[in-house]
């Protein structure tokens, strides 16, 4: 089942700071001790990112990474919104991570790690996105 603002555990706290997901605040020490993050934690950093913070903003911190550059960040930040692409889910990115050397989950042994729905409180529109995308799943295999 799709995840939604309303399915998640109550005892949870979603957070609107950015740095309160501990991968993400790792993603964001990372990128700003110039590190390379790898293709895909640059993708799970601005799939998430790009809710909490302004294009520029997110252009400068990915393009400290070492041969990335500005006009690289301002190409995937563009991509990710013009694909409209929704925060991957844990399974997702422990699936990428393990296609790349940094590790972008600092913990995936704690089952609760890494999961940006159960740690960040998302704008409605990515939830009713979600919502969206498994309803017409449905009525297309019904």
């Amino acid at each position: 089942m799709a995840q939604t603002a309303d399915s998640i555990d109550a005892t949870v706290t979603q957070s609107d700071n950015l740095e309160d997901s501990p991968m993400m605040a790792h993603l964001i020490e990372s990128l700003r001790a110039g590190k390379d993050i790898g293709h895909y934690g640059r993708l799970t950093f601005t799939m998430v990112a790009r809710y909490f913070m302004e294009d520029e903003e997110l252009v400068e911190l990915l393009a400290r990474e070492p041969d990335f550059g500005a006009e690289k960040a301002r190409a995937l930040v563009a991509e990710v919104k013009a694909h409209g692409y929704n925060p991957p889910k844990r399974e997702r990115i422990l699936a990428w991570q393990a296609e790349q050397e940094f590790p972008i989950c600092p913990d995936a042994e704690d089952p609760n790690g890494c999961d940006v729905y159960r740690e960040l409180r998302f704008p409605d529109e990515v939830y009713d996105a979600i919502r969206q995308f498994w309803e017409e799943r449905a009525e297309a295999t019904s």
